[in-house]
């Protein structure tokens, strides 16, 4: 019997794999693409970036480390160089996918990083295994621009679970949804009508601003922003600004807000200073074809009519007047309960004495005939 040469005996003292086994092996090298792992076998085994991980260009000296103990899934035997062809990220996936079937039956809730954003939704990554999160998902309202959601960690659920379609579906909604009431009943517990609160600019649109106060949000009406007129509430605020409202009603989930607080109220003393024979001054507002609109005040509008314009007629307040003109003018009504001030111009100048014209034949009587008649 013939003895083994010295490789021939290292090499029976060596294990055998097969392509899909796992093995354990130790990092002896690692350059930015590639791990070199001491596997125990006759040749070393190679993992390249591709085979380490989904993320794109990846330093992998960067994650790894010389001295780290991996464990990774074979791809081939031998690769024609001698090499033995390794993937961390498939058995990774393997791993994945059994923690999300995990998760799902438990309803666990899951927290990773978005990392793809497409046209239907986001993809975020467990385990190497991808998981879709539709935009219908992704939130309780509707989301135009999901974009923001790039590289932001968030937390779902798997509400579907087919490994063999490869379909793995995220639910992000199911959470903020039962969040919010939470938070909801929680609030409800501790405001009321009248209670002045802070909250945060969540929306604004033509009609209002949808403020956050911490889980619900309540409506600002564009009427409720301020005592004067608001022409566009986006020229007013702006999502994340921080402001101070009071609750004005609660309605079963709906809560409507204002910021006309009581003390800022510029009817407040009206009655002396907007009192019948005042002289007061503003700014003509708006105009409309039987008069014009003065502020004296942000929300005190008073009412200039055509007739009390000039001591000349004036056809149209147009004619007369311009948007923004300031105007000194006399009250001339004031009415408190229906908020309702006239004014008038015409009623600054002292009105003209008449003229007295003589009379031809009162000049021409005889004053001794009148005294004459009235002895008789």
């Amino acid at each position: 019997m013939s003895e083994m040469s010295f490789e021939q005996m290292l090499e029976e003292s060596l294990k055998t794999i097969r392509n899909g086994e796992v093995v354990e092996g130790t990092v002896i090298d690692v350059k930015p693409d590639e791990i070199i792992l001491n596997i125990g076998y006759k040749s070393d085994g190679i993992i390249t970036r591709n085979e380490y991980t989904n993320e794109p260009n990846v330093d992998l000296t960067t994650v790894v480390n010389v001295g780290d103990t991996l464990e990774a899934k074979v791809v081939k035997v031998n690769d024609g160089e001698g090499q033995v062809v390794l993937s961390y990220k498939r058995l990774a996936a393997e791993k994945g996918s059994k923690r999300l079937e995990e998760a799902f039956e438990n309803k666990e809730v899951l927290t990773a990083k978005v990392s793809q954003v497409l046209a239907g939704g986001v993809t975020v990554v467990v385990d190497e295994t991808r998981v879709f999160i539709p935009a219908s998902l992704i939130s309780d309202t509707y989301e135009k621009d999901l974009s923001k959601f790039k590289d932001q960690e968030i937390e779902f659920v798997i509400t579907e679970f087919d490994p063999r379609k490869r379909r793995v579906i995220g639910n992000r909604k199911t959470l903020l949804v039962t969040q919010k009431a939470e938070a909801q009943k929680e609030l409800f517990g501790k405001i009321a009508v009248g209670d002045v609160v802070e909250g945060t600019v969540k929306n604004v649109t033509d009609f209002g601003a949808f403020i956050d106060l911490g889980g619900v949000d309540g409506l600002l009406h564009i009427s409720e922003m301020s005592w004067g007129r608001v022409e566009s509430p986006k020229k007013v605020f702006t999502v994340g600004q921080t402001v101070k409202v009071y609750i004005k009603s609660i309605s079963e989930t709906k809560v409507a807000l204002s910021m006309k607080f009581d003390d800022e109220n510029p009817w407040k003393d009206a009655d002396v200073k907007y009192a019948v024979g005042n002289v007061v001054k503003g700014k003509v507002a708006r105009m409309t074809d039987f008069g014009a609109f003065v502020e004296l005040a942000p929300g005190v509008d008073a009412l200039l009519h055509v007739s009390q314009i000039s001591k000349d007629h004036v056809e149209k307040p147009a004619d007369a007047l311009t948007v923004g003109q300031e105007v000194e003018a006399k009250v001339v009504d004031f009415n408190e309960e229906e908020k309702k001030i006239s004014l008038s111009i015409k009623a600054l100048f002292a009105p003209e004495e008449p003229v007295v014209e003589e009379d031809a034949d009162v000049a021409d009587v005889n004053i001794e005939e009148v005294a004459a008649s009235i002895e008789e």
